[in-house]
């Protein structure tokens, strides 16, 4: 059955990434593997059955050591299914598509952005600006224009774009194989600048702006490596991953008062239920934050110069008006949308961005 499913896999990733066929493929190998060691008379897909091929195959996902967490153990059962409906349709065994039932499939924990803190997102520039290595400007790069680290691994040494007055970067097709204009200014412009500089000489520079000589993944490693031993350096005790620099880029876009749908676009999400996570996130210490955010934007990086940072004053007819824009942006996504959980949670976010709006007039009345 191998042939089959190696055929079933490929036919399923025609149109999706190099990394998502080899994953489609390892899962059709890693069934068959089991069925090999647990069930070896079973030689034909009209011998597979639910009790106990497929049951069996989910105990062993759920006993893996250490456990998978339960995106991972998803995206199997997922592929798994695909395939023996693939195989169903092409081979003639409508059995194949009850097998795996959609219950099988976990339900995905509703996790929030978790953006940096002001404390660690200063210290963590400080010392990236300071070490002005590859790694150091690649991270500096991420954090500034709100790329998925497989997004910036895959960037070419072209990637900035003159528009009009302004310069973009160009962020390749990506996650959900989208492409996207991200402006940025003149730092950002220098970043990319350094990193030309830094690119060794080897078969992949003329490709890529960040040179591989071992491979896109040992890139990827190695920038997540450095970024844990900056964090450590400065003394962040917490850890620290590449893709918190892309929730503080949302979330201090959205505290700025970029709107819903301009953010939506600029971390290339398909869906607004992505892009209403960073509302939630920034409508917690909106009342805290908002005039920081506008005082120090993203261009204005701490120097390592810098001693200490003076607390904001609090700027209530500022607030006020981001209040009422996430208002006005909140209400419009709310008419569109069907009764459900996302029309649940934007009710949610209307009555909490009302009862703060209510709160801050009564304090610049006072």
């Amino acid at each position: 059955m191998a042939a089959l499913f190696r055929r079933a896999a490929a036919s399923l990733t025609t149109s999706l990434t190099t990394d998502s066929a080899h994953y489609y493929q390892c899962t059709g190998r890693h069934f068959l593997n089991y069925l090999d060691a647990q069930h070896p008379r079973v030689r034909s897909l009209e011998q597979l059955r639910r009790d106990p091929h497929i049951l069996d195959w989910l105990t062993l996902l759920r006993s893996h050591q250490p456990p998978l967490a339960k995106q991972t153990y998803a995206h199997y059962v997922i592929r798994l299914r695909r395939i023996l409906e693939e195989l169903a349709w092409t081979n003639g065994v409508p059995l194949l598509t009850r097998l795996i039932r959609s219950d099988d499939i976990p339900s995905p924990d509703r996790c929030l952005p978790r953006p940096l803190t002001a404390e660690q997102d200063q210290l963590i520039q400080q010392e990236l600006l300071r070490r002005d290595d590859r790694n150091s400007n690649a991270l500096l790069l991420l954090r500034h224009t709100g790329m998925r680290i497989g997004e910036c691994l895959d960037l070419p040494p072209d990637c900035l774009r003159r528009i009009g007055d302004q310069w973009a970067i160009h962020v390749p097709l990506g996650k959900l194989r989208t492409e996207r204009l991200v402006p940025v200014d003149s730092f950002v412009c220098r970043i990319v600048d350094r990193l030309r500089s830094l690119r060794c000489q080897n078969r992949d520079a003329d490709t890529f702006l960040l040179s591989r000589p071992h491979g896109r993944m040992t890139l990827g490693s190695e920038l997540r490596i450095a970024l844990h031993q900056i964090a450590a350096a400065v003394g962040i005790k917490t850890r620290i991953v590449p893709h918190q620099f892309r929730h503080s880029f949302g979330t201090e876009m959205l505290r700025a008062g970029v709107s819903l749908p301009v953010l939506m676009k600029l971390l290339g999400h398909k869906s607004p239920n992505m892009t209403m996570r960073y509302l939630e996130v920034s409508l917690l210490d909106v009342q805290h934050e908002f005039e920081l955010a506008r005082q120090q934007p993203r261009h204005r990086l701490p120097t390592p110069s810098t001693s200490s940072v003076s607390s904001p004053t609090p700027d209530l007819s500022g607030l006020l008006g981001s209040l009422h824009i996430a208002q006005h942006v909140l209400e419009m996504y709310r008419r569109n949308l069907p009764a459900g959980v996302a029309r649940r949670l934007l009710d949610r976010l209307a009555n909490r961005l009302t009862k703060i709006a209510s709160e801050a007039r009564k304090l610049n009345q006072s």
